[in-house]
């Protein structure tokens, strides 16, 4: 059908060129479209991953100044044990972070209060929002297994404070915490124990995931063994690191981001989690400087994660909305076109129609004239001219044809005429010649006698033998005349006998 249909052919080249056009500008639009949408998705991204590492700064250094308020209070009365309870029940109901607080000297510090720790913490943190539900105490009055506990452990031995990495075990009483920590100096300057200000990373997940950098997407954050500090997902912030995902069948994806915010770097990364693609744009996590803080590297690093959908979601739907309209355009530009180029071409269909006809013999079909000015009018008031023309000597052959044959009967009629003559003459000849045939014999058989009657001397009988061939000879003589008549004759009628 397509070979037979001109305007089937010339509509699916017109829609193949606007096509072909179409996808080139869908792809150059939609190229910039996504580079300038990666960059827009990157700024949100960084502005996030900002304003996150900016919120859990400040819950950091509330705990921190908090912290400290107590602990320069504290200095002041070193040599009464009997307040560090009360100190650390200020500073929990005094920060809605802080969870637990204990203040740990070195063993038999206070030999003859027999006071080594103190520890207070909220007992229904995570359903009391008011702070105002009981505090439970525990008091240590002998060498415990804290000592050898890294938030006691590190400040006692590097002199400085500093926050821990998440603690994740039974001491903890099965609560992920952050840990700050301050050392305890006395007035020789030598450390003598350790404040340490307890943060749930449940609490601050919660916190930081309150504030969802899209509908889909999280933050995270990564201690510098990969252990989770801040995840939607809690039951990761209990145990898990990163890196035990990779023994669970994770994509190896997954472990080449993880190793990236580990080590430090700054960029985005994709990955993907059950054949679902998602992106997580990282930084190293910074503290703001202030003055008097501490603002040495934790190790920790911020991360914003985005399902694919959520960045390039509305561009991949508006794709495909442009792809369905542009299919659904071109459907109708190609019908359009072969409507208008079938009415277009019924002048050619005509005069094809006309050209199978004129074919067939028909050559006196008159074409219609055309009003139209175009090739195609031009072609038929051409193939008008060249119908009439054919017409026109088609009758004028058929007249000469009707001439050629009426002279053809005449000569017909002539050459029988002709031929019945030269069998008529044939016959006369036989006969005169049979005619002349005894005469002719009897003059030849005279003659001879006469010659012998010559040569013997007898002349009497020769008389009449010479009589004999005078009559013979006038009898031939009157037969040549009557030939000479008859051609006369013929002559004078044009051949006709």
């Amino acid at each position: 059908m397509i070979k037979q249909t001109l305007s089937i052919r010339l509509s699916l080249m017109m829609v193949l060129a606007i096509g072909m056009l179409l996808i080139v500008a869908l792809i150059v639009m939609f190229h910039f479209s996504w580079l300038a949408m990666k960059a827009e998705a990157r700024g949100d991204a960084e502005q996030t991953l900002e304003g996150t590492s900016q919120q859990i700064d400040n819950i950091l250094m509330s705990v921190e100044q908090s912290a400290g308020n107590i602990y320069f209070d504290m200095m002041r009365h070193l040599d009464e044990p009997e307040l560090m309870a009360t100190y650390c029940e200020r500073l929990v109901r005094g920060n809605p972070h802080i969870v637990g607080c204990a203040i740990a000297f070195k063993p038999y510090y206070y030999p003859d209060k027999e006071l080594s720790m103190v520890y207070v913490h909220h007992k229904n943190y995570k359903i009391d929002t008011n702070r105002d539900a009981e505090l439970v105490t525990q008091t240590t009055f002998t060498d415990r297994p804290y000592t050898e506990q890294v938030w006691y452990s590190e400040p006692v031995n590097t002199g400085r404070a500093l926050w821990t990495d998440p603690l994740k075990n039974e001491a903890t009483e099965d609560e992920p915490l952050v840990t700050f920590c301050l050392p305890i100096y006395d007035k020789s300057r030598a450390c003598v124990g350790v404040l340490a200000a307890d943060l749930p990373i449940s609490l601050l997940s919660q916190i930081v995931l309150d504030a969802k950098p899209s509908p889909n997407g999280y933050s995270t954050m990564l201690a510098d063994n990969g252990s989770y500090i801040v995840h939607p997902d809690t039951t990761k912030l209990n145990y898990q690191t990163v890196f035990y995902q990779m023994h669970k069948g994770a994509d190896h994806t997954v472990l080449e981001a993880a190793e990236a915010m580990v080590a430090g770097e700054e960029g985005y990364k994709p990955f993907y989690v059950d054949g679902k693609k998602w992106h997580v744009f990282y930084k190293p996590f910074r503290r703001a400087a202030a003055p008097g803080r501490i603002t040495s590297d934790l190790g920790w690093s911020v991360g914003v994660v985005y399902p694919n959908d959520d960045i390039f979601g509305m561009f991949n739907n508006l794709l495909y909305m442009l792809m369905a309209i542009a299919f659904v355009g071109l459907l109708i530009f190609y019908l359009l076109c072969c409507t208008i180029t079938h009415r277009q071409l019924l002048p050619l269909i005509m005069l094809t129609d006309y050209a199978k006809r004129i074919a067939n013999g028909n050559y006196h079909e008159k074409i219609p004239s055309s009003n139209r000015n175009d090739e195609i009018g031009r072609l038929q008031g051409h193939f008008q001219s060249m119908q009439a023309s054919l017409a026109k000597h088609i009758d004028e052959l058929e007249e000469l044809s009707t001439t050629l044959k009426e002279r053809n009967e005449e000569l017909a009629k002539a050459n029988e005429q002709a031929q019945t003559a030269d069998r008529m003459k044939t016959v006369f000849l036989h006969d005169m010649t049979n005619q002349m045939v005894e005469p002719s014999n009897q003059i030849t058989a005279n003659v001879t006698s006469l010659c012998d009657l010559y040569e013997s001397g007898n002349m009497e009988e020769a008389e009449p033998v010479i009589d004999t061939i005078s009559q013979q000879s006038k009898v031939m003589v009157e037969v040549l005349k009557d030939m000479l008549q008859t051609a006369d004759n013929k002559t004078e009628t044009g051949g006709k006998p």
